[in-house]
């Protein structure tokens, strides 16, 4: 949330990310303060439009008014703080305790490192005792929240490989280049539409280069092809990272019976540094899932699964493990919120969508005044 312009009102953007992995305005949000009722009438109103249908995941900055008015509106939506907010406030929170640059860099290894909640609580209760933080209030509150921020108490949730606000932000960062303390609210609105025109003007170009190009394959992997024949560009590029990453991965089976077998896989990040997955696989079923959980938090099979499915030899991969979301094929579904970008591209089925939609507000009109 920033405050804008002359009539200090409180601004706040509702961004989401699209096929490509590029973000996407969804509403903007203007309020005349940040107190809990505020919220909860910005987050009504938001449900309204969506039909009364509540996100299932909501990533924000940490104020307590937000999270508290998302708990009334929207119980059923995981609430996420944004972990880059928290990680940059470990110099100023803590730089003024001896050796605050080892301090700093344990924290980030028990946040990043640990693959299981119960290694994480170990090994933070350990970093509170070796440094003599046990009595630190700002690092005992965000243990009380651990549960909203760190990332092994999340990732199985789908975020679409969001874990900070930055994408928010950088909206944010578009509007104030035009946007001062003096302009008016209609500057404003141009503006906001300026910013939608821009966003699918981007997405429009990046689905005519999937369907004009093609990224080659970096192996002979039939799992590979899949992903090139069914991804966008940019997840595609996701997928070949990982593919990458299986040169540093050892696979090593654990046990197996009746067609389910556990692997141990072992990443090395640095000359001397092993990082160790549990991966498990269902030949019946051909379910491969990792102790990472990159596929259950961004949507992309990692190194560790596809180092397994090699060393099973698999030749392609279920198709639960290739999204709707990132399909080249996604097109843009009809919306009744308007941009003075939209009317030039409109398609005859576009247009007859609109004309039905408005012929049917007197239908409904009609009947919601009719007693049953």
């Amino acid at each position: 949330m920033v405050i804008c312009f002359r009539y200090n009102l409180v601004c706040g953007s509702f961004v989401g990310v699209n096929h490509h992995g590029q973000s996407t305005l969804l509403g903007y949000s203007l309020m005349k303060n940040e107190e809990i009722e505020s919220f909860k009438w910005l987050f009504q109103s938001w449900l309204r439009c969506m039909g009364g249908n509540a996100p299932k995941g909501f990533l924000t900055d940490q104020c307590a008014s937000m999270k508290r008015a998302l708990e009334a509106c929207m119980p059923t939506t995981v609430h996420r703080w944004c972990i880059w907010h928290i990680m940059k406030k470990i110099p100023s929170k803590l730089n003024g305790y001896k050796g605050h640059a080892d301090i700093e860099q344990e924290m980030s290894q028990v946040v990043w490192n640990y693959h299981s909640k119960d290694s994480f609580d170990r090994n933070w209760n350990d970093f509170l005792l070796n440094f003599g933080l046990e009595d630190n209030k700002w690092l005992s509150d965000l243990y009380e929240d651990h549960h909203i921020w760190v990332p092994i108490y999340l990732d199985h949730h789908f975020w679409a490989g969001m874990r900070s606000t930055q994408r928010s932000e950088s909206m944010h960062s578009f509007f104030n280049k035009y946007i001062t303390r003096n302009s008016l609210l209609i500057q404003f609105v141009k503006q906001y539409d300026n910013c939608l025109g821009s966003r699918e003007q981007a997405e429009r170009e990046s689905d005519a280069a999937d369907f004009h190009t093609l990224i080659p394959c970096a192996t002979k992997s039939c799992i590979e092809a899949q992903f090139q024949d069914a991804y966008t560009h940019a997840k595609f590029r996701e997928v070949q990272a990982q593919f990458r990453g299986k040169a540093n991965c050892i696979t090593r089976l654990k046990n197996s019976a009746l067609g389910y077998s556990v692997y141990d896989v072992g990443e090395q990040v640095s000359s001397s540094i092993f990082n160790k997955f549990v991966v498990t696989y269902d030949s019946v079923a051909a379910e491969v899932k990792c102790q990472c959980l990159l596929f259950e938090s961004r949507g992309i099979l990692c190194r560790h699964a596809l180092s397994v499915l090699s060393f099973e030899q698999a030749s392609q991969v279920s198709p639960r493990y290739i999204l709707e979301r990132w399909s080249k094929k996604v097109k843009r579904r009809h919306t009744h919120i308007k941009s003075s970008h939209d009317e030039p591209l409109m398609e005859p089925r576009s247009k007859r969508f609109d004309q039905l939609v408005f012929r049917s507000q007197n239908i409904c009109e009609f009947a919601s005044n009719r007693r049953s």
